[in-house]
């Protein structure tokens, strides 16, 4: 087989970074070879599926310095970084010092200079990356509409397509992110999550991702919306790729610098590739909560699917415990219920002033400034299609201090008595749950997930498995997760260009 630069014997679509850097060992690739398949396969699919914001002027020249150090290395490339060579794409909401933008999908935010890397970014560059351009998104998290803006729909990309069912919801809001890994345009990528927004995006397009424990990963330079609730973690087509990005960018930041110091203690020596376990699900305690996560599937190809997937954990080794429940768990999966909708939003406006300001330049310089900006470009940014209720809402926060710290506690209370204790009683090491109904339970208390490619419904559309845990329980969920992948390998590259793709003339469906 030949890639498209005419190299023989290796195939790009689909390969791992072990896979390419075996190919660079080789020579039956380079990396400037392989940052042009993907310019080229940007240049070819991004008018159809709207994944990429816009390329790194750079990429190449990056690349073939890349080259250079590596056969510079000879034989002892210990020297090199684990990610050496390697295109990612970064959601367009991490910061980078270089000539491009960050803006959230906005245009609020174009031209902005942020004053230095993101420190994922400075560790992504450490560990050899090269940052190939910044990936579409739902505009500023989604947060400026929660109601109306649609899953995938940013002013700067357009509207985002899922390659799988083109007239189905590609989620979001890291859906660029994980649009992009899903049609093979990089390697591996970067999302954000405060919500939803890796594991969600991840699952509706058949894509490997990990929300990390919140601290785990430094914030730092990233657009921010909870303090509470962000974290950043990867998409990768395998668990493999995804633990490789994860291992090279987790640690303590001084500039994030609270919630790095707490989470630090929680990285293993060795880092995360040694718990790449195929046996790991054997002795693993997984707890399953049907009502209300899969009682609604009704005998759906996904119901059936998920209850094949448990028989294959309980042959792989796995102990299930069955019908399990979470006290209150209806309050936890409503936003507005549960007090999180008005957390996060209070959160926002603090957050994002601070991030506007710190700026080294920038068209706006506030949360109001953006509103204004919305309002004076209406045409530019759907202003009157999508709204931005959310802005306003937040904006208008102020002295409610002690409601905020109220619901915070409440939150901390469901953790607590809800999945917490389910977990702790049960001594289990995992939740299995079946697509993104149970991502409520981990956003509201910070706890990390792994969504693993599970299959696809009658119509094609892709789902996942979803692997959630306690603070720090990484090394678990991903010997879980890699155990699964092995027994399952359920992920298949997404019919783009096919007759059945091509005739889904409709528009996205936002779910």
């Amino acid at each position: 087989m030949a890639t498209n630069n005419g190299q023989e014997d290796f195939k790009i679509q689909e390969a791992t970074i072990k896979d390419i850097h075996q190919a660079f060992t080789q020579n039956k690739l380079t990396s400037r070879q392989l940052v042009d398949y993907y310019l080229e396969q940007i240049e070819a699919l991004n008018p159809l599926l709207r994944a990429v914001v816009e390329v790194n002027a750079d990429a190449r020249d990056l690349a073939d310095d890349a080259d250079r150090k590596w056969y510079a290395c000879g034989r002892d490339r210990r020297v090199l970084g684990e990610l050496h060579g390697i295109p990612v794409l970064l959601k367009d909401t991490i910061g980078t010092k270089d000539k491009m933008n960050t803006t959230a999908g906005s245009y609020a935010l174009l031209g902005s200079v942020v004053a230095r890397d993101a420190k994922v970014v400075e560790r992504l560059r450490q560990a050899g990356a090269i940052i190939l351009g910044k990936a579409s998104l739902s505009e500023w998290y989604k947060i400026r509409s929660v109601d109306h803006l649609p899953n995938g729909w940013c002013a700067r990309a357009g509207q985002g397509v899922n390659p799988y069912v083109k007239s189905a919801d590609p989620c979001g809001s890291s859906s660029g992110s994980a649009i992009s890994v899903a049609a093979n345009m990089v390697a591996v990528s970067l999302g954000t999550d405060t919500h939803s927004s890796i594991i969600c995006p991840s699952d509706h397009n058949s894509v490997v991702g990990i929300r990390p424990s919140v601290g785990l990963v430094s914030r730092a330079g990233v657009i921010p919306i909870s303090s509470r609730q962000d974290t950043v973690g990867p998409i990768c087509r395998t668990v493999s790729d995804a633990v490789y990005v994860l291992d090279a960018i987790v640690g303590f930041d001084p500039r994030d610098e609270e919630v790095t110091w707490r989470s630090s203690k929680f990285i293993p020596e060795c880092g995360y590739k040694q718990f790449l376990n195929e046996d790991g699900l054997r002795g693993k305690r997984l707890g399953i909560v049907r009502h209300p996560f899969v009682t609604g599937l009704h005998g759906s190809t996904v119901a059936q699917v998920f209850e094949h997937h448990l028989d294959t954990l309980r042959q792989k080794g796995a102990t299930l415990v069955d019908n399990l429940e979470i006290e209150r768990v209806d309050q936890v999966l409503n936003l507005h219920r549960s007090g999180e909708m008005t957390a996060m939003l209070a959160d926002f406006k603090l957050s994002i002033n601070e991030y506007l300001k710190e700026l080294v330049s920038s068209p706006v310089r506030s949360l109001a400034e953006v509103i204004a900006f919305n309002e004076k470009n209406a045409e530019l940014e759907k202003t009157n299609e999508y709204g931005q209720d959310g802005f306003i809402e937040a904006e208008k926060m102020s002295g409610n201090e002690e409601e905020v710290k109220k619901i915070v506690e409440t939150l901390d209370e469901l953790c607590q008595e809800g999945f917490e204790k389910m977990m702790r009683e049960n001594e289990l090491d995992a939740m299995v749950t079946p697509g993104t109904k149970a991502i409520p339970v981990m956003a509201i208390g910070g706890y990390p997930g792994i969504t693993v490619p599970a299959g696809y419904d009658e119509d094609g559309m892709p789902f996942g498995m979803l692997f959630s845990g306690l603070k720090g329980t990484e090394p678990k969920l991903i010997e879980i997760a890699y155990g699964f992948e092995q027994a399952t390998r359920a992920r298949r590259p997404p019919p783009l260009g096919s007759p059945e793709w091509n005739s889904d003339s409709g528009a996205p469906q936002n779910s």
